[in-house]
């Protein structure tokens, strides 16, 4: 007791000007080296550490985030991040620009627009182009950056030849500032195009030039049709717009990778066609097919159409869930799984923004383009939205490590952030999953840094009192440290 008094007044106020300056600084350079483990490779370093090496130690057993699962051996092809054309895409003339118009705001990005250009150049051009030169003209055009300069070689290509369907498909989506206007220009390009179907498909087996006109020819034609059935669509002719649809899909069996059928799904759903809806499920809804989010949600939607509009979540936890209710929550986990960014938009927790051309599968561009068409049709059905916020986030508890294992479909992909910042515009705030929450670690090497700075800056400034207040407070936790053995001790004798 005497010596270790004696070691107490014999440290002076400098020594602990020192020592909480020292603790300050290893205090904070933890929690730098925490915060930047921590962004680099997504967990804490301290927390990391603990589980391998510590738990062992303890007798706990090893965490294992990467068991094997139905997707624990994920394939190249579906972590690669790849674009998709939006099936449901607006016009550009009577649709985007009309919103910068409005608003001041670009909704394409230069890398959406680039996409679209190298599709324009795929569906609308090939190698025998040279042979007429009106295409000549449209193959200069699809490259063009300026939209005043495409419109203008578009005009062009018409003064060569009267019947050259891509020039009024250019005009029909970049100049044409209402969806009437847009659909006249449709019809003469349908009209021109036929023409040009009907005499490709009188030549193709002459030269592989004129197979090579043909595929073109046969693109280029669809493109239209669907482009008209999206017309009726948004003017109100929604069985016309079903019937072309339906046309399209049986006579040009082979282009399934446009996704028209998507297109189909949500007019069905404008029509209240749900058993209709479903037939197209069956189809489309198949393992061997690649999902998206308007196939994983219809199919939500349907099955809590069957139960929405009585489910009370009272009565549920009271009573528990029916046969049929438990069907229409396993859908909405499945749907959830597939793309987590939807269910947001769809609650309207986040706003909404013009979808762009091109999204990615199960990210947040795919979502704003799927819950910008089929918000109405939740909000139709009593009681789908309300289920919805009741059952959604149960999906994240089945998944507790989505980029490592996933439950019915691949793990989540990594490279959906840096993919969607791209497709969407600077002035949206992306929607990133998993959310990468700081953890304990952090929190705790922040507060300790925080405190040792603040008690370094507090005996730097009163370095007497803090030297009185930390001999005190070392007298009583010696104190305390040895009343606490004393008792062990007692406890100990008296138990024998």
């Amino acid at each position: 007791m005497l010596g270790t008094n004696r070691f107490l007044n014999s440290l002076t106020p400098k020594f602990y000007v020192a020592l909480t300056g020292t603790s300050s600084l290893i205090s904070g350079l933890i929690f730098i080296f925490e915060w930047w483990y921590f962004h680099k490779h997504g967990t804490s370093f301290i927390e990391k550490v603990s589980i391998s090496h510590l738990r062992p130690l303890m007798g706990g057993t090893e965490s294992s985030i990467s068991e094997s699962g139905p997707s624990s051996s994920n394939s190249q092809s579906e972590t690669k991040c790849k674009v998709w054309r939006n099936p449901l895409n607006l016009f550009r003339g009577a649709e985007y620009r009309r919103y910068t118009w409005v608003t001041g705001k670009e909704p394409l990005t230069y890398y959406d627009m680039n996409l679209s250009a190298q599709d324009h150049q795929t569906f609308f051009t090939c190698d025998s182009d040279f042979l007429r030169p009106s295409d000549t003209v449209m193959q200069k055009a699809w490259r063009e950056r300026n939209p005043p300069a495409r419109i203008k070689a578009a005009y062009q290509a018409l003064e060569l030849n009267n019947d050259c369907a891509t020039a009024y498909v250019l005009l029909a989506e970049e100049e044409a500032t209402t969806i009437v206007d847009a659909e006249r220009l449709f019809k003469q390009a349908l009209k021109a195009g036929e023409t040009i179907y009907r005499r490709s498909q009188q030549c193709q087996h002459q030269s592989p030039q004129h197979e090579a006109q043909l595929r073109r020819d046969t693109n280029v034609l669809v493109y239209i049709k669907r482009r008209l059935a999206m017309c009726a669509r948004k003017l109100g002719r929604i069985r016309e717009a079903v019937k072309i649809m339906r046309d399209l899909m049986k006579e040009f069996p082979p282009l399934t990778m446009l996704n028209i059928h998507e297109n189909l799904l949500e007019s069905l759903l404008e029509l209240q066609a749900y058993a209709d809806v479903q037939a197209v499920l069956a189809k489309y809804d198949d393992i061997s097919l690649p999902k998206s989010a308007a196939i994983c949600y219809t199919a939500a939607l349907l099955k809590t159409r069957t139960v929405s509009d009585k489910f009370s979540p009272e009565t549920a936890s009271r009573r528990g869930l029916s046969t049929a209710e438990i069907n229409a929550v396993e859908a909405i986990h499945r749907a959830v799984e597939f793309n987590p960014h939807v269910p947001k938009y769809l609650l309207e927790m986040k706003s909404l923004i013009l979808p762009p051309e091109h999204i990615l599968k199960r990210g947040d561009s795919e979502a704003i383009a799927y819950a910008f068409f089929h918000l109405q049709h939740w909000k139709r059905i009593e009681g789908a939205l309300n289920l919805l916020q009741c059952t959604w986030e149960g999906t994240f508890r089945m998944i507790p490590y989505p980029l490592e294992k996933g439950h019915l479909f691949y793990p989540y992909p990594s490279c959906t952030e840096t993919a969607d910042r791209e497709l969407l515009p600077t002035f949206h705030h992306v929607s990133v999953y998993p959310k990468k929450e700081l953890p304990f670690f952090i929190h705790f090497t922040a507060g300790l840094c925080s405190s040792t700075a603040m008690i370094a800056l507090l005996t730097h400034q009163f370095p007497e009192i803090m030297g009185v207040f930390a001999k005190a407070v070392s007298m009583i936790s010696r104190t305390c440290v040895e009343y606490l053995t004393v008792s062990s001790f007692w406890h100990w004798k008296t138990s024998l």
